[in-house]
Order: C-alpha cells, then sequence, then structure tokens
C-alpha cells in the first residue's frame, strides 16, 4: 500500500520503470449531491465524502484524462484496464480511455441481485453499475481465459451482463468502506484476464478488495489511497487472511473461486482434492 494522491504517486512509479499486468480503478463517481438511499432497512444519505462531489463536465474530463494517462504510462503493452462507474461518471471515463489510444473490449453491467429499494418511487430502481474493460494497445493481443469464463457460466459464453450480490455482512469484518466492492466482482475480473502470480495496480484501492481477492487468487498487488481510514481497514483485512480457517471460509465463498479449482484441477488430469492436497496456485 502507498498512501497520498494516485497522480502524484504513479508517476514515480513509471520513473523506476515498473509494468503491471492489469490495472482496476474505482475513481469518485461524482454522485455525493445530497441524496438519500436504504440501508438495512434505514433511509441514510448517499454522500461518500468530499472526494465524491460533483463536478463540472470540464472537471471530471480534467480528472478523468490524468489518472487514466497515469495508468497508461503503467501497463504492460498487452496489459488491461478495469473501470468501474455509474451514468455519473463512466460516459467520462470512455471518452477519455479512448482520447488516450485505449481500445474498449466490453462494458460488463454488474446487475446486482440485491440492490437497495426505491424509496421516492418516481423512477426505476438503480440495481446496475458498470465496468470498462480495455486494453492498452488497439493492436496487441490481450490475455482473456475464456475456457475458465465458460466453466463458470456452467459451459456456455459469458455474456457482459454479470448477475452478483452486493457486498456480504462478512465482507465488513474489518469496516466498510462506503464504495466497496465485493469480493466476488473483483474475483471474477482477476481471474479473467490475468495469469499465475501478476501484478495488479488498484490507484483507489479504498479498503483493497482488489488486493484481497488478488492474495486470494495468488496474484501480486500494489494499492494507492489517502484516506489512513482506509488503509487501516486494508491491513486489517490482509492480517485476517493469515487464518488459514478465514482465508479458507473465504474461498468457499466466493463460487469462482470453486469453479476455478475444479478447472485447473482437471487441465492437470488430476482428481479434485483439498487445498492442502494438491499444489494448486491457489
Amino acid at each position: 500500500m502507498l498512501q497520498g494522491d494516485c497522480t502524484e504517486l504513479m508517476p514515480q512509479i513509471k520513473d523506476v520503470n515498473f509494468k503491471f499486468d492489469m490495472i482496476f480503478a474505482d475513481p469518485p463517481y461524482f454522485l455525493s449531491n445530497g441524496g438519500i438511499s436504504v440501508q438495512s432497512g434505514k433511509v441514510v444519505c448517499v454522500d461518500k465524502g468530499d472526494w465524491d462531489k460533483g463536478g463540472s463536465p470540464e472537471y471530471m474530463k480534467e480528472f478523468n484524462h490524468k489518472w487514466l494517462s497515469c495508468c497508461r504510462d503503467l501497463l504492460k503493452d498487452n496489459g488491461t484496464i478495469w473501470i468501474s462507474g455509474t451514468y455519473h461518471n463512466i460516459f467520462s471515463v470512455a471518452t477519455e480511455l479512448t482520447e488516450l489510444g485505449f481500445r474498449i473490449l466490453n462494458c460488463v453491467t454488474w446487475a446486482k441481485s440485491n440492490p437497495p429499494p426505491n424509496i421516492s418511487c418516481r423512477f426505476f430502481t438503480y440495481s446496475t453499475e458498470f465496468v470498462l474493460w480495455a486494453r492498452k494497445s488497439p493492436k496487441k493481443p490481450h490475455y482473456f481465459n475464456y475456457e475458465l469464463m465458460r466453466a463458470i457460466n456452467e459451459g456456455k459464453q459469458m455474456t457482459d451482463v454479470w448477475s452478483l450480490p452486493a457486498i456480504a455482512p462478512w465482507e465488513k469484518s474489518c469496516g466498510k468502506h462506503p464504495t466497496q466492492k465485493p469480493l466476488s466482482l473483483l474475483t471474477r475480473i482477476i481471474l479473467a484476464s490475468t495469469k499465475d502470480n501478476a501484478w495488479i495496480l488498484d490507484p483507489f484501492s479504498g479498503s483493497s478488495t482488489t488486493g484481497i481477492a488478488a492474495n486470494l487468487t495468488n496474484r501480486r498487488f500494489l494499492g494507492i489511497e489517502q484516506e489512513q481510514e482506509f488503509i487501516d481497514i486494508s491491513i486489517k483485512r490482509r492480517e485476517e487472511l493469515e487464518d488459514n480457517k478465514i482465508r479458507g471460509n473465504y474461498r468457499k465463498k466466493l463460487n469462482d473461486l470453486q469453479v476455478a479449482k475444479k478447472f485447473i484441477s482437471q487441465e492437470a488430469d488430476l482428481s479434485f482434492v483439498e487445498d492442502e492436497e494438491i499444489d494448486l496456485p491457489f
């Protein structure tokens, strides 16, 4: 973990000529404008913090261009980047990706199986977020584990609509980030687009869900976060994984990891047994 502004720290990483296989970014959505929602049956304000307050279209364009430029410098030529968002920010992000020379591969729709209710009853209930997937070079091939994604989808091609739940209580055992993503989402993204031991960067790391998912899948991780509160949660979450029972329970709760485990065993022409009896990558 590095503490600070990602647009200031990423150029320093560039100076040492280090490149990443994949980047996941959960940038500000710019939706903290005094709105309300429902959590655990209670009406709550959706404001996340000053860092998420909306700005002008010009400000959003400049902000997205700046951090995406830094990310581009740190990606390997065959690397890919995933960026989450809603309609508040995702169109601006897509425009900057195109202007910077990325090739957008997919716009994945994350359909939440347990969205909060619409308390105003004046429009459709918000139940989705989007995740853009793009590669650095339009012509340089990227890595995609098509066969594993097909296995996870019961032998059928996986589409760009993923039905996954929002974060569960067990994912908040060390505290909660206001925009925390579920491990199921990050695990799938990592398994789909990286190989074992790949290096993954998250420039808006928050409580480090990306890092926990990377650890569970035997990848390496660097996170950047400004707020000490969320760095403290990240450290606690990582230390929690030192308990083999907790680590094992996490893996059992993540369906994609269970399928991947069987998939790798079959590729190696081995019978499916417990972790301690077989040398699997995770």
